[in-house]
């Protein structure tokens, strides 16, 4: 994976060879003269120009690839980020607590333990309904996962489904529980011979609570992707506890038309969620409310240091793709590597050697002011295929500089 460090230098790049007017937030101020030049220069030359792009698609290119992506994400407007996607990625990032105390869910940390990337997914509403076997039908889910890379193995996945309390229920009802039993499709039902189906997961519940429920599903999702067998997708079936006959009642909602009226169905619609690591970096970790780090005054303001630098993602054009965060505080090391090495510097023994050699023969370069600690950031996105993603990348904000 390219260093964060490397990543911030190509960004920057790109906005030097983009030649826009808004660099405020993404290039420090001792670059900007240069910033001009470089435009002016621009200016003067079609042919540098055409050069520039062809070399912005290059960074580009290199940028996706570094994401895990192999193409720049064209979302369509009817693509859906699932409230549960963007609950996840505030607990993971650790936001403010005040709008942390809005969220309901429990963080997942079982699931995101192995896993450094979570990746949510609809259904495919034209294969939704399949006879069962009883006279009532079961509704059937076929989630199409094609787009999870071949390097990422998946850990666990989990299918939520939405239910809300039964505002009218009749005597049959009063007793108050239903179950809800998950299948997995072995064997599609055909002419010659009945569908083959093996129980995941199954659920008793109270008919007047409003929730998401989640049930595991990890077996078949993992037959599905690691094992290379058909997928046939999954079943949901609903029966009162004390009656024999399967409800689609419009407690659950695992059809569009259930409740009538009601507009919500691109949020409330059944979810599957896998949890799944590419062999990148450490997994997801619910992340504590960062307080910013206060680095000590000193006397010399020219010596290594970490200076602010702040990535929008509108300025490279990607706020169209990244659904949060808008852009983050990158920072990036600079400043003089002095002889004597103070130990705020927090130099190593060899930079030590080095600059006490340079002092007596200047052939041999001083230390360089680099990144001594580097931390990670989750990105939530939509990928090539409009699939919403929440992935952990590593070495993306300076945390401590130091001559090196």
């Amino acid at each position: 994976m390219i260093p964060g460090n490397r990543m911030l230098m190509v960004i920057l790049l790109c906005q030097v060879l983009l030649g826009g007017t808004n660099h405020a937030s993404l290039i420090p101020e001792t670059g900007r003269k240069k910033v001009a030049e470089l435009q002016g220069q621009q200016a003067g030359s079609g042919r540098r120009s055409a050069q520039s792009h062809e070399l912005l698609r290059g960074f580009e290119t290199t940028l996706l690839q570094m994401f895990g992506l192999r193409r720049r994400p064209q979302p369509s407007k009817s693509a859906v980020i699932p409230s549960y996607m963007l609950d996840l990625y505030r607990l993971q990032s650790g936001e403010e607590e005040e709008s942390l105390q809005e969220i309901s869910l429990q963080y997942p940390e079982r699931s995101t333990s192995r896993a450094n990337t979570v990746r949510s997914f609809h259904h495919e509403e034209h294969l939704e309904t399949v006879p069962g076997p009883s006279e009532a039908p079961w509704i059937r889910f076929v989630f199409n996962l094609s787009s999870v890379p071949e390097n990422e193995v998946i850990s666990s996945a989990e299918l939520r489904l939405y239910r809300e309390q039964v505002e009218e229920p009749s005597a049959a009802w009063e007793r108050g529980f239903h179950r809800i039993n998950i299948y997995e499709v072995m064997k599609p039902l055909s002419e010659r011979a009945q569908a083959i189906t093996r129980l995941l997961d199954t659920r008793l519940v109270h008919h007047n609570v409003t929730r998401w429920e989640t049930f595991d599903v990890s077996p078949a999702v993992i037959r599905w992707t690691k094992d290379k067998q058909p997928n046939h997708g999954l079943v949901i079936e609903v029966t009162h506890l004390h009656h024999a006959q399967t409800h689609q009642g419009k407690h659950v909602r695992i059809s569009r038309s259930l409740p009538q009226g009601r507009g919500d169905w691109a949020q409330l619609r059944p979810l599957l969620v896998t949890f799944g690591h590419d062999g990148r970096g450490h997994a997801l970790t619910r992340r504590a409310r960062r307080s910013p780090k206060h680095q000590r005054s000193r006397k010399n303001k020219k010596n290594c240091r970490r200076h602010a630098l702040y990535v929008d993602f509108s300025d490279v054009g990607w706020n169209d793709w990244i659904v949060a965060p808008p852009g983050y505080q990158a920072f990036y090391c600079h400043g003089d590597c002095p002889f004597p090495l103070a130990d705020h510097l927090n130099s190593t023994n060899h930079a030590i050697v080095q600059t006490l050699v340079n002092s007596v023969n200047s052939s041999i370069p001083k230390a360089c002011c680099v990144p001594t600690e580097l931390s990670a950031i989750s990105m939530l996105y939509l990928d090539e295929y409009d699939k919403v993603v929440l992935k952990n990348y590593q070495e993306m904000v300076v945390e401590g500089c130091g001559c090196r």
